[in-house]
C-alpha cells in the first residue's frame, strides 16, 4: 500500500526535498563543481519536474533536475532511492541520457553541435559489488583502453554506503554523509540542513508536497491500469497474428472475428 511520508520527516533522500534543495542554484551548481572538478558561471533549469516520454509506446520517466550551463552542458541529477536489479541499474542511466539527446535534437540541433551531458546517480546503498563512493563511467576503447571515445557523455554513481576516500571532493564526501544523516560542520551541509529546515517552516510547501505526493500516487495507480492495458492489448495482437497465420485472412477479418470494435482497429494495423 501506497503511503504518504510526514513533511517533517523528510530528508535529502526525498524526491521532494532534494529538488527542494538543488532548486537552488548557489547549491546545485557547487555539487556538480565539485563531482565533475569545473567551473560553472550559471545554471538554467530546464524543467524541474518534467515528465518525458518521447512518443506514445516509449517508458515515461520523472526527472529531479535538469540543469544546463553557459556553454550548452547539461546534467540530470537523481536520487535514487530504491534499489533496483543489477540489469535494470546499469542501464537506468542509458534511458536518461537518450532523453537529453533527444532534448537536444529536438531544439533543431545538429549532431556535431550536441553539448556534453552528464548522469549523476545519487544511491544511498552499494553499487557493482564493491566499497566506492564514487564510481565513472565513460566509453572506452576495449582493444586500447587508451583510447576514450570523446562523445561528450558521463554517467556518476555516488554511493553513500561506500567508504570515504581522499580521491573525492570533500564537499561531495560531506554530502554522501548527509544522506545517511550525518551532519558535520562543512559549510556547504550547513547551507543545505539549513535550507531544509527552513522549507519545513514553510506552510506553502508543505501544500506543494502534499500535492506532489497525491499527483505521484495517481501516476502510480495509472501505470498500473495501463500496465494491465498493454497486456490485454499484447494478448490481442498474439491472438489477430495467429488467425491471421492459421485461417489464411487479413487482419481486419482477424479481428472482426475477434470481436475488436472497427474505431479501435486502426489502432493495431501498424503491430501487425
Amino acid at each position: 500500500m501506497y503511503t504518504i511520508k510526514k513533511f517533517q520527516e523528510l530528508t535529502i533522500c526525498d524526491d521532494f526535498m532534494f529538488k527542494q534543495v538543488m532548486s537552488h542554484p548557489r547549491i546545485c551548481k557547487r555539487i556538480i563543481e565539485r563531482i565533475l572538478h569545473i567551473k560553472i558561471r550559471e545554471l538554467k533549469y530546464l524543467d524541474m519536474e518534467k515528465n518525458y516520454k518521447n512518443n506514445y509506446w516509449s517508458k515515461g520517466i520523472r526527472i529531479d533536475v535538469y540543469v544546463e550551463d553557459e556553454k550548452g552542458s547539461r546534467f540530470i541529477l537523481e536520487m535514487q532511492m530504491r534499489k533496483l536489479p543489477d540489469k535494470a541499474m546499469n542501464r537506468r542511466p542509458r534511458y536518461y541520457q537518450s532523453t537529453i539527446d533527444y532534448d537536444f535534437l529536438n531544439a533543431g540541433k545538429d549532431y556535431d553541435e550536441l553539448g556534453d551531458s552528464v548522469v549523476i546517480f545519487f544511491c544511498p546503498f552499494s553499487l557493482f559489488g564493491g566499497e566506492r563512493r564514487m564510481y565513472t563511467f565513460q566509453n572506452t576503447c576495449q582493444e586500447d583502453k587508451n583510447i576514450v571515445l570523446d562523445d561528450g557523455t558521463k554517467k556518476i554513481f555516488l554511493c553513500s554506503t561506500g567508504k570515504k576516500t581522499d580521491d573525492i571532493d570533500e564537499d561531495v564526501n560531506a554530502f554522501l554523509d548527509y544522506m545517511n544523516g550525518i551532519i558535520n560542520k562543512n559549510d556547504f551541509i550547513q547551507e543545505i540542513d539549513d535550507t531544509i529546515i527552513e522549507s519545513k517552516h514553510n506552510e506553502g510547501m508543505e501544500a506543494d508536497y502534499m500535492t506532489f505526493e497525491m499527483r505521484l500516487r495517481e501516476e502510480k495507480k495509472y501505470a498500473r491500469e495501463e500496465g494491465r492495458e498493454e497486456g490485454q492489448k499484447g494478448e490481442r495482437i498474439n491472438n489477430i497474428k495467429k488467425l491471421m497465420k492459421n485461417m489464411g485472412i487479413d487482419a481486419k477479418k482477424a479481428m472482426e472475428l475477434l470481436g475488436i470494435a472497427k474505431e479501435e482497429q486502426a489502432a493495431y494495423l501498424p503491430l501487425l
